[in-house]
């Protein structure tokens, strides 16, 4: 993960350095001084898979600069210590994208103050209970980054009896908002899974659940007309029922002087395009409707697998484990006829609970939160040795790691990460 220089950009003002790390958007544009709008730009920063993200470009104002007026100064200085929340939710996005998360998930900003204000203070936890929530109150927090969604199933209503309405009510009093990755973190590439498998050491990792491109669904759609005459009105149909910008099309001429058409469209244009060309006799015979794959998104996806440079025990793939999650104990299942000084080559992980993504993979060793007890059984009758940490302890040590990913993007803003978040189980 590269540090983005543009996070933190130096502005020479009145002789002195003041550094900003706060977007501008159109709003905050209007809202300042006239003196200071004359020498504000923006520019666009290109990440992978997002889109141009617009940032104040570099500022260098002398202490003679007819431009700047002591107005203009004071709201540099209230923009230096402040940042929107939606400009900290847009490098959330930037830093694990949202559309990296599974189908079923609920991620996303959760609670949003009806009253506005600046994000000062951000407070990581891996999961929001009472006691994070009192700590978040008691520092002032303005944004809690809860890697499980607090907010999972749909509320019909917002009482007193259930814990997680109350979280939601204190939120929503508190003015603080709450937002939830899970897996976007899962699946990003050097995200949690990545983190999870260097505690093993090096090797060759590849992707267990591949992750897909979002873009919306395409599908391929093949027919053949008698000629150009016919292709010619189904293609004026076509126009007249189907934006034109949706469909993209190449034709080639047969020997009989037949046309075999291959178009390509959105999923939402699918059937205005097959009624039409339903409509010609020729081209209905030969219809043939595919869907295109989407390209992966290269080292995203759920789980992992490694080949390690360095075979190891299984004891001290333990021992590793234990140092890497910070754990004083761990639980083991040896693999048939294994012991712990059984050699392990190839390892996979799934952070949280991770028996669905395991399944079927072939590795010498598993290492995930939980499992339950039949499918432990599965995976040491194949001869594999299985590791479990409890759920929320294979994931609560990247809170480190991207609080430090996070900090380098928003370095005026505080980041803490919870101390009383813990997972419920420990060994008595």
């Amino acid at each position: 993960w590269d540090r983005p220089s543009m996070f933190s950009e130096c502005r020479t003002l009145s002789g002195r350095l003041l550094k900003l790390s706060c977007r501008l958007s159109p709003l905050s544009l209007k809202s300042s001084p006239p003196s200071l709008r004359a020498v504000l730009s923006t520019r666009s920063f290109h990440t992978p898979c997002t889109h141009p993200v617009p940032f104040l470009s570099c500022l260098s104002l002398s202490r003679s600069s007819p431009h700047l007026s002591l107005k203009a100064s004071r709201w540099l200085s209230q923009a230096s210590v402040s940042m929107e929340l939606k400009a900290v939710l847009e490098v959330l996005e930037q830093l694990a994208p949202l559309s990296l998360a599974e189908s079923w998930d609920n991620v996303g900003l959760l609670v949003e103050p009806s009253k506005p204000r600046p994000v000062k203070t951000i407070l990581l936890t891996n999961d929001l209970t009472s006691a994070v929530m009192d700590e978040a109150e008691a520092m002032e927090c303005d944004l809690i980054i809860s890697y499980h969604p607090p907010l999972f199933r749909p509320f019909k209503r917002l009482v007193q009896k259930d814990w997680k309405q109350r979280l939601a009510v204190r939120a929503v009093e508190g003015g603080i908002a709450v937002f939830s990755p899970h897996t976007s973190w899962d699946s990003a590439k050097d995200g949690l899974n990545d983190w999870l498998i260097g505690g093993l050491g090096g090797g060759r990792v590849s992707v267990l659940s591949q992750a897909l491109c979002s873009a919306p669904q395409r599908n391929r759609v093949e027919f053949t007309t008698r000629g150009p005459e016919e292709l010619d009105d189904i293609m004026k149909l076509l126009k007249e029922t189907v934006n034109s910008e949706a469909f993209q099309y190449s034709v080639i001429r047969n020997e009989d002087g037949g046309q075999q058409v291959i178009l390509t469209c959105p999923s939402s244009a699918l059937t205005p395009v097959v009624q039409t060309v339903l409509g010609s006799a020729t081209a209905s015979q030969s219809l043939s409707i595919t869907q295109v794959q989407q390209p992966p998104m290269l080292g995203c996806g759920q789980g992992r697998h490694i080949i390690l440079d360095k075979p190891l025990s299984v004891a001290v793939a333990v021992q590793r484990m234990k140092t890497h999650l910070g754990l004083p104990h761990l639980r083991l299942a040896l693999g048939e006829q294994k012991t712990l000084d059984a050699v392990v080559k190839t390892a996979a992980v799934c952070a949280g609970s991770g028996a669905s993504v395991l399944q079927g993979v072939k590795a010498d060793l598993y290492i995930t939160g939980e499992m339950s007890h039949h499918e432990v059984l599965d995976a040491v009758a194949k001869g594999t040795s299985v590791i479990l940490s409890d759920h929320s302890n294979s994931e609560r040590g990247f809170l480190s790691v991207f609080k430090e990913r996070l900090a380098a993007c928003l370095p005026d803003v505080n980041i803490a990460i919870s101390k009383r978040d813990r997972d419920p189980l420990e060994v008595v």
